[in-house]
């Protein structure tokens, strides 16, 4: 069987994880290494106790994440920080966590994986983060209730749910974009239109965005940071299956968001 180290040289080289550009927290790649083979993997959204407890539950070995374990910058590892690690070394479970290498992925990324959820083709990048599209763009001519709809239907399966911007039954989306997670911002928004985009596709953004988009004609969906991020390290979770020959789980632990 592999070791996590074995796992992470595969992943890194797949994402691309010393070549995309990221926030400096996110820490791509192997964040806690282990002694033993990996016999079983989780994977989650988010690094929490809840995920933690969920991986050793599951007698898994690695857990594979999105955000990853010092998403909130350094910490003292004290109190929660020590409990979650604690368990982790007792257990010796590795951690992994790949963020926007992920996000950006043509085909196990949370944008690709996304648009393809929503009967969407994707023609172009969006969202321009440094030097990496890490969303998607195209073309389509369909009722943008469809969309919402389908979208609505993936997030069910999350304990999630959808909003929209308001917008009349008949209407049509014939250019859309996609950005998981926190994807609707000011600088969204302006690339969205100046590309002439008539509906944008988000996890979640500030509350200003949707004023801003319906001055603008435009409509966005936030379809849930959480839902809109699980597709992701599924995939992950199944290229390590299929490269590995080790089984996994997915750890469903929704957030509300």
């Amino acid at each position: 069987m592999p070791t996590a180290a074995d796992i992470a040289q595969h992943l890194d080289a797949l994402l691309r994880v010393h070549e995309i550009p990221d926030y400096p927290p996110a820490l791509n790649g192997l964040q806690l290494q282990s002694r033993g083979e990996v016999t079983r993997v989780a994977a989650a959204v988010d690094f929490s106790l809840r995920t933690v407890d969920a991986a050793i539950a599951a007698d898994a070995d690695l857990l594979l994440v999105h955000h990853g374990m010092f998403w909130g910058g350094a910490q003292r590892i004290t109190g929660l920080v020590y409990d979650r690690i604690a368990r982790l070394v007792a257990r010796d479970v590795a951690v992994y966590a790949a963020h926007l290498p992920l996000d950006a992925h043509p085909t196990l990324g949370n944008n690709a994986l996304l648009a393809r959820t929503l009967g969407l083709v994707p023609s172009a990048g969006f969202a321009r983060y440094q030097t990496v599209d890490v969303g998607l763009r195209g073309e389509c001519d369909e009722r943008t209730s469809n969309i919402v709809e389908r979208a609505r239907a993936h997030a069910h399966r999350h304990d999630g749910d959808v909003v929209a911007t308001p917008f009349a039954a008949d209407r049509r989306t014939y250019r859309w974009a996609v950005c998981t997670g926190a994807g609707a911002s000011s600088d969204t928004l302006r690339e969205a239109l100046s590309l002439g985009v008539d509906t944008l596709i988000v996890g979640e953004g500030p509350h200003h965005t949707a004023v801003e988009a319906a001055d603008q004609g435009l409509v966005v969906i936030y379809a849930g940071h959480y839902a809109t991020e699980t597709l992701g390290v599924c995939a992950l979770a199944e290229e390590v299956e299929r490269a590995f020959g080790v089984p996994w789980t997915f750890v469903e632990a929704p957030t509300g968001l």
